[in-house]
């Protein structure tokens, strides 16, 4: 019988060049209730995301035409799509990796091979995170639990500007861009920021930003 309590109305994008990992992972989603549809890669998903807006993203990180990271580029830059979650797949499971796939733009680094249990807690843990956030119409932030972070937490003046574009929904290039630097610079920032406040992804440091007044 399928399991519709989890995933229920939830869309998901799901990308990925190899297709027996795309028609493994599609399975066992639908049949904790999510809808899902594929592309196997960044290219094709950019015309997916025209005419279609899921509840989250779920992509591989190496795919030809166009990859992993300039596809989270692309989400992030477009203010239509900016708010949905990324769960980057990858079979890069180092430190150095994982940081590039977060300080690019993805909420979620999982390293592949992965249970996918672990898959469904990541993604059902990201589209709570997401509605809790969201603004847009029909959706309520008030009764979110604030972010927790140390006390005595400061920021350098430029990493309180680098959070603020960041909590606008902006790629690290554009950051990069607007403050006259080095995209590897604003990376650096934003791993610091990361490192001082606990927290685990971009969506929390933007989250923690507003809930602030930061932004």
């Amino acid at each position: 019988m399928k399991e519709t309590s989890a995933g229920s109305h939830r869309r998901l994008l799901l990308i990925d060049d190899d297709p027996n990992l795309i028609l493994l992972v599609k399975d066992y989603l639908e049949f904790r209730g999510y809808e899902v549809i594929t592309a196997e890669n960044g290219r094709e998903a950019l015309e997916v995301l025209e005419h279609d807006t899921p509840d989250m993203i779920i992509c591989d990180v190496m795919m030809p035409e166009m990859d992993g990271y300039s596809l989270v580029r692309h989400v992030r830059e477009d203010p239509r799509t900016s708010w949905i979650p990324v769960l980057f797949l990858s079979a890069k499971g180092q430190s150095q990796d994982r940081v590039k796939g977060l300080n690019t733009g993805a909420d979620v680094y999982m390293v592949k091979p992965f249970e996918p249990e672990e898959l469904v807690a990541q993604v059902e843990s990201s589209l709570k995170q997401a509605a809790r956030m969201s603004e847009r119409p029909g959706r309520s932030t008030e009764t979110a639990p604030k972010i927790q972070v140390p006390f005595d937490v400061e920021l350098t003046p430029t990493e309180l500007k680098v959070v603020q574009f960041v909590a606008r929904g902006m790629a690290n290039r554009e950051i990069a861009d607007e403050l006259n630097v080095s995209q590897r610079t604003i990376e650096s920032h934003v791993s610091n920021m990361l490192g001082k406040t606990g927290l685990h992804n971009r969506t929390e440091l933007a989250r923690w930003a507003i809930e602030n007044n930061m932004a």
